[in-house]
């Protein structure tokens, strides 16, 4: 909507968060309130989108990347029509704008539009039914039926106080009659602030219609305002991205289990077991599943993969028909081509590992190349740091390293080698060779006794 404006009021301290972060700071599916808002904002193609930001603005512009942002600053907090009469400026005289707040990430996206379809001549109201609408503000209608005014909780009498329906605080409004009511709003009440919702009684006293929109989504006109309503709001977030996925036809083990904290794509015929965590930009290829309390961030885990329990994988890639964990970890920069085997206990770091090759067991490989068909002996480490830089382990297809080898870098191993169990490599190893590196001298010593413990 080329002539449509956006005013997002995130200036709000957040007292009862009990925290140093700015409220609109705290995070949502893994991103910040105040982004989810934006996000939403964005869909709707505004011409301009202002921030008006107060408590720990600095702060919350760094966290808050985006050109097509314009930031006013509400140095004091004097109330919501205070705070959007600091957007003023940045909002031409022709056109409509809406008024969004900062702390209510679920926002309808189709709600807001349906409120913009009415909102070139008229101001629209978001309103919906609330069973306890303590401390929020009331829609007041008259004998037929009309909007005549919003009144704040501390400013409602005991007949008001019963009304059900209330403000959410989203409104859209031509820029012209915004800025003539801005102009005409006081502080004359019992907070001695300056309410937007003043602006209801001032469109009717001009005789022009308020448009009340009643939204049946309370969760997507809920703001957050302690840690209570966030961890409240996170749950309700968390099952929506749930519900998705499974009408998406994701097999979902417990849809109550599952954190997705970025984007996850999902092909057909996926598994997700409990209590996974999914960060970032994650692909979960055709046919893939994912054990239980796995932690996966940026990362595409290719077709038919098995993932076991305990697997945490950040910044990788895993190849088709792949077997990750127990208990393993993929850490960035590392690359698994087709049916390789991961086991349990090993840490794979800018690393790649071809296909079919195997590293099963209690294992550490850092800053390698390994080929096809490798087998990784159980307690195997490739030390690639010296104390001061990191050096690179090359190992060609084919190779078998034996049980606890310790492979310093840098060094090559050749195609078809075979390393002996117990062995420390410190040179390149010949192709289709034998090596091994062992103490030329065992010794055994009859009658030794075990240290005994003292008794205190």
């Amino acid at each position: 909507m080329t002539d449509l404006n956006i005013v997002i009021l995130a200036a709000g301290k957040g007292t009862r968060m009990r925290s140093d972060l700015p409220k609109v700071l705290h995070a949502v599916g893994g991103k910040p309130i105040l982004h989810h808002v934006i996000a939403a904002a964005r869909l709707l193609n505004p011409q301009t989108i202002t921030v008006v930001y107060g408590f720990g603005g600095e702060q919350v512009q760094q966290q808050t990347p985006g050109d097509d942002l314009q930031w006013v600053l509400q140095a004091e907090q004097l109330g919501t029509g205070h705070a959007v009469q600091q957007a003023l400026p940045t909002l031409p005289d022709q056109g409509k704008t809406l008024i969004l707040l900062g702390d209510v990430p679920l926002v309808d996206v189709a709600a807001c539009r349906e409120m913009l379809a009415q909102a070139d001549q008229h101001l629209v109201v978001q309103t919906f039914i609330k069973q306890d609408p303590t401390g929020y503000g009331r829609i007041v209608r008259n004998d037929h039926n009309e909007v005549v005014a919003i009144v704040e909780h501390k400013d409602a009498s005991a007949a008001q106080r019963t009304i059900q329906e209330v403000n959410t605080g989203i409104m859209a409004m031509p820029n012209a009659q915004l800025k003539s009511w801005l102009a005409k709003i006081s502080n004359q009440n019992a907070q001695q602030e300056y309410y937007l919702t003043d602006i209801i009684a001032l469109s009717v006293n001009e005789g022009s219609a308020v448009l009340p929109h009643v939204v049946a989504d309370a969760w997507s006109v809920t703001g957050i305002n302690s840690k209570l309503d966030l961890q409240q709001i996170e749950r309700e977030y968390q099952l929506r991205q749930a519900t998705v996925l499974m009408t998406q036809g994701v097999t979902l083990l417990d849809a109550q289990r599952i954190d997705i904290r970025g984007t996850l794509t999902c092909g057909r015929d996926v598994l997700i077991d409990v209590n996974c965590v999914f960060e970032g930009d994650v692909t979960l290829e055709d046919d893939v599943e994912i054990g239980p309390h796995c932690v996966i961030k940026n990362a595409v885990i290719a077709k038919g993969t098995r993932l076991a329990a305990f697997t945490h994988i950040d910044d990788a890639r895993v190849g088709p028909g792949s077997k990750i964990g127990p208990f393993a970890r993929l850490r960035p920069g590392t690359q698994l081509a087709a049916e390789t085997h991961v086991g349990n206990f090993v840490e794979i770091k800018n690393a790649t590992l071809g296909h079919g090759s195997k590293v099963n067991h209690l294992s550490y490989v850092g800053d390698a190349s390994i080929g096809a068909n490798v087998n990784i002996g159980a307690g195997t480490i490739t030390c690639n740091y010296d104390g001061a830089n990191k050096h690179k382990t090359i190992i060609e297809d084919n190779v078998f390293v034996g049980s606890d080898t310790q492979l310093v870098a840098p060094l090559t191993v050749g195609r078809g080698a075979t390393i002996a169990a117990g062995s420390t490599i410190t040179k390149d190893v010949p192709a289709e060779s034998l090596t091994l590196c062992r103490a030329r001298e065992q010794r055994s010593i009859q009658g030794w006794k075990r240290p005994q413990k003292v008794k205190k």
